[in-house]
């Protein structure tokens, strides 16, 4: 039972998938959420989605997600939720075209790049989203400029995960392309102090654009799915915005 309408507080639970089918509980411009579709998309994973209202969480959400956050998946009446839990378990129920690393040390290089972003980036990055006031504004900046420094510096090889995209690129990938949302208060990437990460960004919305695009012509139903298209819309979006070519002051 996919929905195009976000169910809200009052909404009928939905009957659950039927047996095999996987089910996501997503909101369509959560970057978190966006993690999971990026997935289900590389691997070419059919499913159906739900959309919550996150302002206005129907009291069935809560007791499958306690948290209230999406992603959350169903599959056969388990329930698993929070992004990076989403990914590898479905890297673990689907093992064809496995995502994330089996290499121990690079698993776990993954994950303090992870950690790295959550402690030195997202906490300036939303500060900044929130739109300050202007004398707030540098302070705000240079935090996030420093924090997205450890991102570039991490950067080794044409991708995250190495010459190809991996998981780490698709878990980090979301915050990038919305990026461009912070142009009207004066903060964007530069090619000059970011060298890597903008072309990195490059490099991924062309792989974005055509591998995902062919992933969803092989493995999709012919009507589509609204999960997929999510999880390239923003995408495309990103590239009619911004073509990295500002300066974060």
């Amino acid at each position: 039972m996919p929905s195009e309408r976000a169910m809200k507080t009052g909404s009928a639970c939905p009957p659950p998938p039927g047996p095999g089918k996987l089910r996501l509980y997503s909101m369509r411009f959560c970057p978190y959420a966006q993690r999971t579709r990026l997935f289900l998309a590389t691997k070419g994973i059919e499913y159906e989605t739900i959309y919550v209202n996150l302002k206005e969480k129907p009291e069935w959400f809560l007791e499958k997600a306690p948290l209230g956050k999406v992603p959350v998946l169903k599959k056969d009446g388990k329930i698993v939720y929070e992004s990076l839990v989403c990914n590898e378990y479905l890297d673990g129920i689907y093992p064809d075209k496995c995502v994330t690393p089996s290499d121990p040390l690079e698993k776990a290089r993954e994950s303090m790049v992870l950690a790295l972003w959550d402690a030195k980036v997202i906490g300036p990055y939303y500060k900044l989203f929130l739109m300050p006031k202007e004398e707030e504004r540098p302070a705000l900046a240079k935090q996030f400029i420093d924090g997205m420094q450890f991102i570039e510096n991490a950067l080794t090889q044409p991708f995250f995960s190495g010459n190809k995209a991996g998981a780490l690129d698709y878990n980090l990938w979301p915050w990038f392309e919305r990026l461009c949302m912070l142009k009207p208060i004066g903060v964007e990437l530069s090619v000059d102090n970011f060298p890597k990460l903008t072309a990195w960004m490059e490099r991924m919305l062309e792989h974005l654009k055509s591998r995902l695009a062919t992933s969803h012509r092989r493995h999709m139903p012919s009507s589509g799915n609204p999960g997929w298209q999510a999880a390239l819309t923003m995408t495309l979006d990103w590239r009619n915005k911004s073509q990295t070519q500002v300066r974060i002051r």
